[in-house]
């Protein structure tokens, strides 16, 4: 099999995002990493593609470079792909620039700072036809698109209640702490205007609308800084309306002591409702009023066949957030190849729209002292 020639910026030594990247590439057997700018650091770069055993000759110091140098080789040769995991200002001018000179992408999220910039790259994706893949790593999560094909045959019946939740506390240290100048989430310059919901909540906003179908159409936000210091918000809760009739609640925070990586969502429908979680992947949690609670676990028969497609080991061989990566990575080689996929096997540009236009219009709200404000 031609694996695609992969390129990536950012994610050099010490980049937990880069890394996993990397290790969900890999695990598809569908792409071969050979070149980058893996840190603004050029001798930082170059020592990391030492490590990796790339070339020096694919190890380039800026973007403008490695764009020069890629195109002057022969098509056959030339890194066909790009994955960007820097901070979140670099993405709009990196995918922008990648997109123009012909480059498919698979982007950290958020997509970009504003929505305006969102756009723009939805335009050129339409207009260049090229893929582009966004990182919503719990879609690729086999029970989670379990959820998505019941929701689609009906099984849950009319969506009436949906309910979302990301927990994490590891910056509730470094606020009281005094360090928040190191941690570039927390700058606005390099974050843009939402530390907890740009970084986390956008994931839970995400999940609602892959895995019920819905559109979330108006959010109302009460966010908080927690910590005077701290520019940005480290904690929220925003209620949502839908385009059907299921409205919902969805809670997030970054300073919730002890939490770890807390990401659960519940949908309750008329006739079933599911419980998933993210610390818990593999156990997906059926409710009815007629029969007692059920578990669905991957890589059984009787699971839709968008799930049995997006696991890679047997029965209770645990599978985790690295394959989920590569389920994202595989349904982007999928398109980059030209090959026949299922509808939500990667997040697109339109879900990077969707995500900015969460995010801002929670600020928005929030800002104007709890107001409903459309998508």
């Amino acid at each position: 099999m031609q694996r695609i020639k992969l390129g990536m910026m950012g994610g050099g030594i010490g980049a937990f995002i880069g890394d996993a990247h990397r290790r969900g590439a890999r695990i598809t057997n569908k792409y071969d990493l050979i070149g980058g700018v893996f840190d603004v650091d050029y001798e930082r770069s170059k020592e990391f593609a030492k490590y990796e055993g790339i070339s020096l000759d694919r190890c380039y110091a800026t973007l403008e470079d490695f764009i020069k140098g890629e195109l002057a080789l022969p098509k056959e040769e030339r890194i066909e792909a790009v994955s960007i995991v820097t901070p979140n200002n670099l993405h709009y001018p990196m995918a922008k620039m990648l997109l123009e000179n012909g480059f498919h992408l698979i982007c950290e999220k958020p997509m970009t700072m504003t929505v305006e910039e969102a756009e723009d790259l939805e335009k050129i994706v339409n207009e260049t036809g090229l893929t582009f893949a966004l990182l919503h790593t719990y879609t690729g999560y086999p029970m989670v698109r379990q959820i998505r094909e019941m929701v689609n045959k009906g099984e849950l019946g009319d969506i009436q209640r949906i309910d979302a939740k990301y927990y994490q506390g590891w910056i509730n240290p470094i606020a009281h702490g005094g360090k928040i100048s190191e941690v570039w989430r927390l700058n606005p310059k390099a974050a843009g205007v939402s530390s907890c919901m740009g970084d986390i909540g956008v994931h839970a906003f995400n999940l609602i609308e892959y895995t019920t179908g819905l559109e979330v159409t108006e959010v109302l936000a009460d966010l908080s800084k927690v910590v005077s210091e701290v520019e940005l918000d480290l904690d929220g809760t925003v209620l949502i309306r839908t385009n059907g009739n299921a409205k919902g609640v969805l809670r997030s925070s970054q300073m919730a002591i002890g939490e770890e990586n807390n990401l659960s969502i519940a949908i309750y429908g008329s006739k079933a409702g599911v419980k998933w979680s993210q610390e818990n992947p593999n156990y997906l949690k059926i409710l009815s009023d007629d029969k007692p609670v059920q578990t669905m676990k991957p890589a059984h028969p009787y699971n839709s066949n968008f799930a049995a497609i997006s696991h890679t080991m047997p029965p209770g061989h645990p599978e985790g957030i690295y394959e989920a990566i590569a389920n994202i990575y595989s349904g982007a080689a999928k398109q980059i190849k030209g090959e026949e996929i299922i509808s939500g096997e990667y997040p697109t540009v339109v879900d990077g729209v969707r995500g900015m236009k969460f995010i801002h219009n929670v600020v928005k709200s929030s800002s104007q002292n709890g107001e409903w404000i459309k998508l």
